[in-house]
């Protein structure tokens, strides 16, 4: 059987991990050659006493990863691979993902390989500063700079207008409705 046709009976399926053990599922499944997806984000973090900002990546779905694989063959090996805890069913039966939903979820990864989720900013969009120094002034989206991790907005006061650089993070659309 050619891996063509293994992968033509295959279905994706939701594999449930023990606690903070999605990369070691990750990896035992790979070594019994069952295609597998752990999608990750990279998240930011910021210490409101130090003033410091860091990134951590974690998984997009903390304890669970998706795997490809055929039912009737590797249900049993996939279920007792280190790192498992259980393959995700209904009515008892393994449910299966639709090939559509992991590529929706393939086509937000970046250059990086990590999974972009958030509100697209265009010009003239209006944001809010979300955390920092600056936190809750309102100003103007002008762009975003080439390393995407930054973004210029027009600073709005009460009687002075600064161009700042701020990390994309920190700012998100601002929505009037929900300051009432």
């Amino acid at each position: 059987m050619t891996i063509h046709l293994a992968e033509e009976s295959s279905n994706w399926y939701v594999i449930r991990t023990k606690p903070k053990q999605e990369d070691r599922a990750d990896s035992n499944l790979r070594a019994w050659r069952v295609k597998t997806f752990a999608p990750k984000i990279k998240e930011r973090r910021y210490n409101e006493y130090s003033g410091k900002v860091s990134y951590q990546v974690k998984p997009l779905f903390p304890s669970y990863i998706f795997a490809r694989f055929n039912l009737d063959e590797l249900l049993h090996r996939v279920r007792f691979t280190r790192g498992v805890n259980n393959v995700v069913s209904f009515g008892g039966m393994p449910a299966p993902v639709d090939d559509e939903m992991i590529d929706i979820i393939e086509s937000l990864k970046g250059a990086d390989g990590l999974v972009r989720i958030g509100e697209e900013l265009r010009p003239n969009d209006k944001v809010i500063v979300k955390t920092g120094p600056l936190r809750n002034f309102v100003g103007i989206f002008e762009g975003q700079y080439k390393d995407e991790k930054r973004v210029s907005i027009l600073l709005e006061t009460v009687s002075y207008q600064s161009r700042l650089v701020v990390d994309r993070e920190a700012v998100s659309k601002f929505n009037q409705a929900a300051c009432r």
